[in-house]
């Protein structure tokens, strides 16, 4: 489904001299662009750049004022692992067995190299580019193979896309314990889960990992600025993904009792609980002050509580990406360079009683996405359904490497170039829980493959933008016009 090398690229790269480097003949040569992929795990596009004021996210926003924001990317599998395996390879799931976190472990990980790239970083390495991850990129947060309470790891996830991956744990010492880390440097393993799923540290932005991680990337940026060749550098934060832990002077950009509640305080009409779950991520976290369920939500205050520990722990990785987009443009290297940051997926904070991802509702699936191209003009806001397979084929475009292989995805380079273009289809497939969900312009209709009725629920996004009446007995007419869409995104892994 990728397309073929559009003739308007010229008008989105760049055709200056920042575009061009001299050869060792002094001759101005074509030179690709950079690109740099920042990962943010468990982010929702509640940013001020989406429209949400109430947000801190300056750096995102500053970002998203000189590329297009994707108000409408949907994920095409809400969980880290199998999330991460769709855009990397840009494919939907084929099998249960790639819903899972270990989609990429599994199905990619101590394989031989092979005629289609593992990932678009492989392909991209193949083609001359220089290729650096630091932090979560694929699943395991480091990007090798090990255990929570297991030794550091030596076999890499992705064993044929980078030339080099990187992390520095600091005082938890290994990756895993930093992804679970608190501020006094122990871990949810360590303290055998009696730990809140939030904290307020009394630390600087290196006293969690991920400054850390913005510290690796400035200083990585500053080497690769040196090197003949195009690079991509991929960068992975941690937060907001549970725990919700942050500096204090992030949590102090918040008034507490002004945090909004759900707009989905209660079970979807017409919905079976099994479409939904019981928030069992959110309550490994044994010391939290209150367990939700589906029969019994949290207190209000509570509510307002974990909301303002997630606020903060997204502003504080907004302060993580802005350190990397200064240094990209101290560097200059800006000028040459792509910058993609995309949210692995969504999350429930309370809406319909779920504390967590792993459903195949609209919070789940939907995630932040902005792109910016270097000369393109900056700004723009793209409302066209996209899906996460699309981003692959869509740098291949802007890096100007072809794909002898095809990818479920489509460029948006039409998209960048005109949001309004006809030809785009505004369709997006989400899988989990049994069932397959298709997200178009106005709808999202799922099918779940269970025993437990209904089966097939229908959500208005013009009348019911937060999913809270399932209308589809209401709408038959809808779902039998809607159904032959959704099946062609059926593989049979149900």
């Amino acid at each position: 489904m990728n397309s073929p090398f559009p003739v308007f690229l010229a008008a989105l790269l760049c055709a200056s001299t920042a575009c061009t480097k001299q050869s060792a003949k002094g001759e101005n040569v074509r030179q690709q662009p950079n690109v740099l992929f920042i990962c943010v795990d468990d982010l929702r596009p509640e940013l001020g750049c989406y429209g949400k004021d109430y947000i801190k996210s300056p750096n995102i926003d500053r970002l998203a004022e000189t590329g297009a924001v994707f108000t409408n990317h949907f994920v095409s599998i809400p969980t880290c692992g199998a999330s991460r395996y769709s855009i990397l390879t840009g494919m939907y799931p084929r099998t249960k067995g790639h819903l899972s976190n270990e989609a990429i472990h599994n199905f990619i990980s101590g394989e031989p190299e092979g005629k289609v790239p593992e990932t678009f970083i492989h392909h991209l390495k193949r083609n001359g580019y220089y290729t650096v991850g630091i932090g979560k990129i694929s699943h395991y947060v480091d990007g090798l193979l090990y255990g929570y309470t297991d030794s550091v790891g030596t076999e890499l996830e992705l064993p044929h896309s980078w030339n080099e991956m990187l992390f520095d744990p600091g005082k938890w010492e290994t990756g895993w314990n930093a992804f679970f880390g608190y501020a006094d440097g122990s871990n949810r393993q360590s303290r055998n889960k009696q730990v809140k799923p939030y904290e307020r540290g009394e630390v600087d932005d290196d006293g969690y990992p991920d400054g850390l991680t913005a510290k690796l990337a400035v200083e990585k940026l500053k080497e690769l600025k040196q090197k003949d060749q195009p690079f991509i550098l991929g960068v992975g934060f941690f937060k907001p993904h549970l725990p919700f832990n942050a500096p204090a002077k992030y949590w102090d950009l918040y008034d507490e009792e002004e945090i909004a509640l759900t707009p989905s305080p209660n079970i979807p009409e017409n919905v079976n609980m099994a479409s939904l779950h019981g928030s069992g991520e959110f309550k490994s976290y044994q010391a939290g002050e209150e367990k939700p369920s589906l029969e019994q939500p949290v207190s209000d205050a509570y509510q307002r509580k974990l909301r303002h520990a997630y606020f903060a722990a997204v502003s504080y990785v907004d302060a993580q990406v802005g350190r990397v987009l200064d240094e990209l443009e101290k560097s200059g290297l800006a000028e040459n360079t792509i910058v993609v940051l995309w949210g692995d997926h969504g999350w429930h904070l309370g809406d319909h009683r779920v504390w967590g991802k792993h459903t195949i509702f609209e919070r789940a699936l939907k995630s932040a996405l902005i792109i910016k191209v270097p000369g393109a003009s900056s700004g723009k806001r793209i409302d066209r359904i996209v899906s996460s397979v699309d981003i692959y084929p869509t740098l291949m475009d802007l890096c100007q490497v072809e794909m002898n292989f095809e990818t479920d995805g489509t460029s948006m380079l039409p998209l960048l170039n005109d949001p309004n273009t006809p030809s785009w289809q505004d369709a997006a497939w989400g899988y989990f829980n049994q069932g397959i969900s298709l997200r178009t312009s106005r709808y999202r209709l799922t099918k779940y493959f269970r025993e437990a009725q209904p089966v097939v629920e229908l959500y208005d996004h013009h009348a019911d933008p937060n999913e809270n009446t399932n209308v589809a007995e209401q709408h038959e007419e809808v779902v039998s016009e809607l159904l032959p869409l959704l099946e062609q995104g059926n593989f049979g892994i149900y």
